[in-house]
């Protein structure tokens, strides 16, 4: 099936957006079949010298640089998820006949077996393995992928009918997406890369756009607690699924102790091993999505052996008894928020790359839950003036940093034995970091460093 695709670009022309790790594997599948051109922003100089020369060889043409969308054209271009499908240049290149595609919407086109696919503001790459996990527990082969990291168009040919694919995707992807998956999960819609969207609307459209061809023989897994989610049912032609926090007598839900399938309780939340309430409702979705497939046993087994994803409230160490946990991928205030959640005694460390984000909410919760509230980047001056706001007389003690190193360093000063010093920045990365995960490996790398007293 990828040969007869590949072999539909034979000889034409394409472009690809972005050289990155996730486009390099398509790159390297393209280099030999058609006339290839990469457009990246960065400098030439700038790449790898042994991918450089790999693309030297291959013929490949490189636009790089600040107008490396200028004049881009191809019979097929490859967007990246990270530039607009609307930019200028991109609708200049389709006036002129350009097919402007991704490579995960070709690969849902192709896909030979049922794909779940989900989406959310939060707790997608949780509910992703979760889904992958349990799939895997009732003994399927499964694929995962998309936005958590892993391309799938270059391995379609390692994919049967009888596997199971499992895709999370971003915002960015779903902006011109034209399939849909067998089962979509939406685990919630909150304000969340308003830099980038036009709006509000837009992100909300950009979600809901998940659910847009799917059909009645299909399923789509919607929070009930959410109202934008909950609204979404009123337009999905799919089969609907919710989950809630609160009891109910359909669907999966939590009734305060224990995890409910119909009504009926299936699993103690104190088996499940990863912490905090939002990884309840992240379990209760995936539960959603497989249990027409994976039996009761198979997510009990998930429940009490999966451990969690790595910079999602990630236990790094205890030292002279203060526990310190990286939870790197907090790009948001309500991703903070599920996080201070799950403790007492917190020193939290926040703040980031400005994403056009209130954190008036957020401030009243700090209010509420930190004893001592220590700032850096961009967003370090907004988020303490939101804590200095809100209406609550407790406050907690606010120091500004240069950066994150300092940051750290003071949380082992100031902790005591007992203390959480959680990591969760609220933001995005990028004011000082390529992205999330090199943010929460520094994080590590910095805590793991630390002697004892």
């Amino acid at each position: 099936m990828l040969n007869d695709f590949l072999l539909t670009l034979k000889g034409k022309s394409v472009s690809i957006i972005g050289a990155g790790v996730s486009n390099t594997p398509l790159i390297r599948m393209l280099w030999d079949i058609a006339a290839l051109t990469v457009h990246d922003k960065k400098k030439e100089e700038d790449f790898d010298p042994e991918f450089l020369t790999e693309l030297k060889l291959h013929n490949v043409k490189l636009v790089t640089g600040d107008g490396y969308l200028d004049e881009i054209y191809g019979d097929v271009i490859f967007r990246t998820p990270g530039v607009r499908p609307d930019v200028p240049a991109l609708e200049r290149a389709k006036d002129r006949g350009s097919v402007v595609t991704s490579e995960m919407d070709v690969f849902f086109s192709l896909c030979p077996c049922p794909i779940t696919a989900i989406t959310g503001s939060d707790g997608k790459t949780t509910t992703s393995t979760l889904v992958s996990e349990m799939y895997k527990a009732q003994c399927f082969t499964v694929h995962l992928g998309g936005n958590i990291g892993t391309p799938l168009l270059p391995r379609l040919d390692e994919i049967e009918k009888d596997h199971r694919v499992v895709v999370e995707l971003s915002s960015f992807q779903l902006m011109d997406m034209t399939h849909s998956p067998h089962i979509a999960i939406v685990t919630n819609v909150t304000p969340n890369h308003l830099d980038w969207h036009r709006g509000m609307g837009e992100y909300t459209d950009a979600k809901e756009r998940l659910l847009q061809k799917q059909t009645q023989n299909d399923i789509c897994v919607l929070n009930l607690d959410d109202d934008t989610t909950r609204a979404f049912a009123q337009r999905a032609q799919a089969k609907v699924s919710f989950f809630s926090m609160s009891k109910q007598e359909k669907g999966f839900s939590f009734d305060g102790e224990n995890l409910l399938r119909d009504g009926k309780a299936f699993l103690k939340a104190c088996d499940l091993r990863i912490p905090g309430k939002h990884n309840i409702a992240n379990f209760l979705a995936a539960s959603a999505a497989v249990c027409g497939e994976v039996s009761e046993e198979a997510l009990i087994s998930v429940a009490k052996n999966f451990t969690g994803v790595e910079h999602r409230i990630e236990f790094v160490r205890e030292l002279d008894g203060v526990k310190y946990y990286n939870d790197s991928i907090a790009s948001s205030p309500t991703r903070a928020a599920a996080a201070l959640a799950c403790f007492e005694n917190i020193i939290l460390i926040a703040g980031g790359y400005d994403k056009k984000i209130a954190f008036d909410q957020l401030g009243e919760l700090i209010c509420q839950k930190v004893d001592k509230l220590l700032l850096c980047g961009v967003t370090a001056q907004q988020i303490k003036d939101a804590v200095i706001k809100a209406p609550c007389q407790r406050k907690p003690e606010i120091i500004i940093f240069p950066n994150l190193t300092d940051t750290i360093l003071t949380a082992r000063k100031l902790a005591k034995s007992g203390d959480v010093v959680l990591f969760s920045p609220a933001c995005a990365s990028f004011d000082q970091f390529v992205n999330f995960a090199v943010r929460g490996r520094f994080f590590k790398d910095v805590v793991n460093s630390l002697k004892e007293v």
